[in-house]
């Protein structure tokens, strides 16, 4: 399969400065029948470098959280380095955090298009690097967040004792994992204490770019009321697939790519420099006690951020925190 200029560029610059592969490691590629052509350009990077590498493609997974087959899960244990350009995410499924758990080092790319790949592969990694560990640093030791915007977002997430995760898509060491490209501080919220509202007005993981605002009142850790119009009603039914964990809060995050833009897909849109996203399901692999097979991120653009009683984001412009960069203004 032929690979074209842009995208080879692109999958090398992944698997040399970011998947940080070398000579002596095997490599794999995980993908499906929609992500087929990034998958076997990363294959074909991987070969250049890797002492082995392996492609194996499987049928697309419903949801975001779905396990692959097990005859992949357990190959992705048996290599030193995964890359997952899938159709829906595999970074909250119990098959990648057991081939963490074992060392590889696993990123995941889910609905990867070369237009992200190029643009945000094309940041400075020590930019992100800079930015990303500055917001993890003063995340620490936080006991709760409260996050508001104008648009009527108002919810306290209690966070106390909880693993704060720098994820910048540069993966060094054994058990990396995370997205690519990334740039984000995240971690899981303690469950069943966050109550407020949350207006999603970005994008929703599997649903895209919103077209209308979508309400959620949060009450003891779980989605009690979701309003809006057509949009909210596809959140409620995606939820409602799965059972009651779907609707608990499971994640927390900030983006700090600076090259990330809002572009309906999930991948990108929750790192974007000005953005927090609020996830229900699926938390486990971050620390969390919630085990369902369904992780659905949401973003409010623009927000203010309380760490404590310290602010830390306002309106969208990060607050003394270590970033050289020209801010994204798209949000």
């Amino acid at each position: 399969m032929p690979t074209q200029p842009k995208l080879q560029k692109a999958v090398m610059t992944a698997v040399r400065d970011y998947l940080c592969l070398t000579q002596d490691e095997t490599f794999l590629v995980v993908t499906d029948e929609q992500m087929r052509e990034i998958g076997y350009a990363l294959y074909e990077a991987g070969t250049t470098i890797a002492s082995e590498a392996f492609i194996i493609e499987m049928h697309s997974r419903d949801l975001n959280g779905e396990e692959p087959p097990d005859q992949i899960a357990s190959m992705m244990r048996k290599v030193d380095v995964v890359v997952c350009p899938t159709y829906r995410s595999l970074t909250h499924t119990e098959a990648r955090r057991i081939a963490s758990d074992l060392g590889v080092r696993v990123a995941t790319m889910p609905s990867i298009t070369l237009d992200i790949l190029s643009r945000c592969l094309s940041a400075d990694p020590n930019k992100i690097i800079e930015t990303t560990k500055s917001v993890a640093e003063k995340m620490k030791k936080v006991q709760k967040i409260r996050i508001i915007s104008k648009l009527g977002t108002d919810i306290t997430l209690y966070v106390k004792n909880r693993r704060v995760i720098s994820s910048t898509g540069v993966l060094r060491n054994i058990g990396d994992y995370g997205n690519l490209p990334s740039g984000e501080v995240y971690l899981a919220p303690t469950e069943g204490k966050a109550n407020g509202v949350i207006v999603f007005d970005g994008s929703i993981a599997g649903i895209g770019l919103l077209k209308d605002p979508v309400t959620i009142e949060v009450k003891d850790g779980y989605a009690k009321a979701i309003s809006g119009k057509e949009e909210a009603d596809k959140l409620t039914t995606m939820l409602n697939k799965v059972g009651t964990d779907a609707f608990a809060i499971g994640e927390f995050g900030i983006g700090t790519n600076y090259k990330a833009k809002l572009s309906g897909n999930i991948l990108e849109d929750e790192k974007v420099l000005g953005t927090i996203h609020i996830a229900f399901g699926n938390n486990i692999g971050m620390g969390g006690k919630i085990a369902v097979k369904l992780h659905v991120d949401g973003l409010v653009k623009k927000p203010t951020v309380y760490f404590d009683n310290y602010l830390i984001m306002d309106n969208g412009k990060l607050v003394d925190v270590d970033h050289d960069i020209d801010e994204d203004t798209s949000v």
